[in-house]
This record gives C-alpha cells, sequence and structure tokens, in this order.
C-alpha cells in the first residue's frame, strides 16, 4: 500500500479537522492538527503576554506540541499540559489570525510539520497545507462552506462545550477570519491550483469523508 500525503486546506469551521480525522482513522493515516499547532503558539502569546515570535518559539521549544488520542477523541500537550479545551475557547479563535501570520512562527511551525509528513502516510489541515507545507502532496482537497451554516456548526460546538456563544456574533467573526486569512502576506489562504474544490454547504460529514476516501483509495 503506498504513503500518501493529504493535504485538506479551507476557511474556518469549515469542517476540515471533523474529515480529516475520521480519514486518517479509516484509512490508517496519521492526522495532524495543524491548525491546532498555531492555536497553541497564540496561547502561548496571550499566556506570556508576548508578540514577539522569538519569545513564542523559544517557550514551544521548551515545551513541545505533542498530540495523543484520548477517551475523547486526539488531545494536544504543551509541554506536560493539556491544552485540548483551552486552544478551542472564543479568545483563542479570535487572535489566531494574527499570530499564526507571523513569518517566524509559521516558518518554525511548518518545519515541524514537514518534518513529521516526511515518510508520508499522513493527512493535514490547515489553510496553506497544500500551498506550501505539502506542495507535493498527492491529494489536496479545498474545503469550503457558507459563512452561515460555518457559524452554525462552530455555535452547536461551542454550545455543547459550555462556551458562550452569540451566533450573530459569530457569523461577523467567521467573516473577518475569512478576510485575514485569505489577504495576509504570508501564506495566505488560497486553493492550489491542483487541488480539487469541495463545497460542504448541505452536505453531511459522511459525504465529504466518503467524497475524499474514495480519491484517496485510488491513489492509495
Amino acid at each position: 500500500m503506498k504513503k500518501i500525503q493529504i493535504a485538506v486546506d479551507g476557511p474556518a469551521s469549515s469542517g476540515k479537522s471533523t474529515v480529516a480525522k475520521i480519514v486518517a482513522r479509516d484509512l490508517d493515516l496519521i492526522y495532524l492538527d495543524t491548525g491546532a499547532m498555531y492555536r497553541v503558539a497564540t496561547l502561548v502569546a496571550m499566556q506570556e503576554q508576548t508578540q514577539d515570535p522569538q519569545v513564542i518559539i523559544n517557550f514551544i521549544e521548551e515545551n513541545p506540541i505533542s498530540f495523543a488520542n484520548g477517551p475523547k477523541g486526539q488531545e494536544v500537550f504543551l509541554g506536560e499540559r493539556n491544552v485540548t479545551d483551552v486552544i478551542r475557547t472564543n479568545e483563542v479563535t479570535n487572535a489566531v489570525s494574527k499570530i499564526s501570520a507571523m513569518p517566524e512562527i509559521r516558518s518554525f511551525l511548518v518545519a515541524e510539520q514537514q518534518r513529521i509528513a516526511k515518510e508520508g502516510g499522513i493527512i493535514m489541515d490547515g489553510r496553506d497545507i497544500g500551498t506550501v507545507v505539502l506542495p507535493n502532496a498527492e491529494l489536496k482537497i479545498f474545503l469550503v462552506a457558507s459563512v452561515e451554516e460555518r457559524a452554525e456548526r462552530r455555535y452547536k460546538e461551542n454550545r455543547s462545550k459550555g462556551i458562550p456563544t452569540d451566533l450573530e456574533r459569530l457569523k461577523s467573526e467567521i467573516a473577518a477570519r475569512d478576510h485575514k486569512d485569505s489577504t495576509r502576506k504570508v501564506s495566505p489562504l488560497k486553493q492550489a491550483e491542483d487541488a480539487v474544490l469541495l463545497d460542504s454547504t448541505g452536505k453531511s460529514i459522511a459525504d465529504v469523508v466518503a467524497f475524499i476516501e474514495t480519491r484517496a483509495k485510488r491513489l492509495i
């Protein structure tokens, strides 16, 4: 069986992480949540009260980011600390675009992601996987959905976790983040020329997973 690289890109709350985790499980691939890595960097910036990328990088080098399978799915660690839930708070979500746009932060985390992906047999999701992190990936998917549907998804997710959320405000925040991510100077959100565009508006998770897995199996 060929070990391929799969890149799944798209805007916030388009379902990238959800489907990538399922595809990884079904096809026995390694799943690397790149978005979580940028969220961890943002958490460090907030907690250390710094905008200095080198301070953030030094902290992460001393307290490496790692992933583990937990009872409720993948868990994210910063050193020994489990930060799975705290990196998904609204405060981190609204600040992550600024921190992830820092060239030094992106360079540092991209190098980590490429090192992990080198052997293949991996699926990654993010905003610049197909264009920057894994430009030679055998399968690239650009996953989109309407702002309204993405806001509804994030709203339900936050409510299930007990995070107070206003739906209309969430729509505005997602639209603003789309603009920030697609217009930033470093590694902007954009569809790779050889990526397959998949609009998940009105589609179930199972439909999206089946679409990706069908294409992946042809390559494996």
